[in-house]
């Protein structure tokens, strides 16, 4: 019998790291845990490090590293504290790492992600920002290195799921017409669009139908999350944005579907629960159990689509515009957004401010050629500086 894959999870504090641990606790035979890592919620990753006995855990500054070295001792374990992105992308790439799952949200994990790819590992992409920022420079890595790039979004792995495995030759030579992104439509899905200026975090974090962090949550609540994945999905499937189309579906049992030219349309459904997906790039090419319960097609009853309301969430355009766009674009949307939703979650602005912010910033920033990784950070940082001054002009 081949020994357990050593499991590297970034984010292990999120709503992605516990449910991949969750799937990895009931294979203790074909998985073990090498490294963790968790930004702010220190006593939650020092309770994880107790269950799962790593070697390595990642924290993001000395004061956080002695509060869990204390802990760590306390129990009389042995694992070594790293620190800051030098540690995140060290447990990335560690010789002993076959695999890693990338679930720090946002820019932040951009570089230990990279460091995954570029070590040539089994690479478990929940971070989809890391590919809307540096889409071909990331993808020129795995394909130089060889790496294994295995989507974990619930959409693009039912993508992954629906295509042949030969599908990195693109899509017109597998017969592939377009690619039927799905999404829920969010908490705001039925709310009059002149309704949205009043929406508070907590409405928009109130997910119908997933368990997510807050940061995505808002996200999904403007569909800027559906505008990500779209530009994401062009570059793991190699689709121009006219070959990707969102498709609300309130249900969120089908997670995506590919339309083939010969008129069969492939979908994948399964409940929303993101162990699903965790376990099938986990074990991929094999299948095995993930927890989630069996899907009961007589108790949904039905199956409901729509197409997305533009007026009330003008994020989806953005992305659309951003992706064709192309260059810098998509990474002027992502580090725009992340400040616009930072501010709202502070109650800085209102939730209708945000594609407000991006749009000024996307107007402002050209489109321009990325040549390498510093030009992506450098794009990152002015797109950033542009959106804290659309805030300090006015006022908030």
């Amino acid at each position: 019998m081949s020994r357990a894959q050593r499991v590297t999870v970034l984010g292990a504090t999120g709503s992605i790291g516990l449910s991949t641990l969750d799937v990895i606790s009931r294979h203790p035979d074909r998985f073990e845990v090498f490294a963790l890592s968790g930004f702010s919620r220190i006593d939650e990753l020092l309770q994880l490090c107790r269950a799962h006995r790593p070697t390595l855990a990642v924290v993001p500054d000395e004061p956080s590293a002695a509060r869990l070295r204390q802990g760590l001792a306390a129990a009389g374990l042995g694992t070594e504290v790293l620190l800051g992105e030098r540690g995140l992308c060290e447990a990335a790439s560690a010789p002993e790492v076959d695999a890693v799952m990338a679930a720090i949200v946002g820019a932040a994990g951009l570089a230990p992600t990279l460091a995954a790819v570029h070590a040539g590992k089994k690479v478990l992409l929940a971070n989809k920002e890391a590919l809307v920022m540096s889409g071909a420079l990331f993808m020129a890595a795995v394909r130089a290195s060889g790496a294994v790039l295995l989507p974990i979004d619930s959409e693009h792995n039912a993508i992954f799921q629906c295509l042949p495995s030969d599908y990195a030759r693109g899509l017109a030579p597998i017969g592939v017409r377009r690619i039927l992104l799905t999404a829920s439509g969010g908490p705001f899905r039925e709310w009059p669009a002149e309704q949205l200026a009043e929406a508070s975090p907590e409405q928009a974090c109130a997910h119908p139908n997933w368990s997510m962090g807050r940061k995505i949550s808002i996200d999904s609540a403007s569909m800027m999350n559906k505008g990500l994945e779209l530009i994401e999905a062009c570059w793991l499937f190699d689709a121009r944005p006219e070959q990707v189309e969102v498709v609300v579906h309130p249900q969120s049992v089908i997670h995506s579907l590919v339309d083939y030219v010969d008129g069969s349309v492939l979908a994948q459904l399964g409940n929303p629960d993101m162990r699903t997906p965790i376990a099938n790039a986990l074990a991929w090419p094999q299948r095995i159990d993930s927890g989630v319960a069996a899907l009961d097609l007589f108790s949904i009853a039905r199956l409901d689509f729509q197409a997305p309301a533009p007026g009330r969430f003008p994020c989806l355009r953005l992305a659309v515009e951003a992706a064709r766009a192309g260059g810098s674009a998509p990474t002027t949307l992502n580090a725009a957004n992340e400040v616009a939703v930072a501010a709202f979650l502070e109650r800085r602005i209102r939730f209708t401010e945000i594609p407000s912010i991006i749009e000024q910033v996307l107007a402002e920033e050209p489109a321009n050629a990325l040549d390498g990784l510093e030009a992506v950070f450098e794009a990152d940082a002015r797109a950033r500086k542009r959106a804290k001054q659309w805030l300090t002009r006015q006022g908030r």
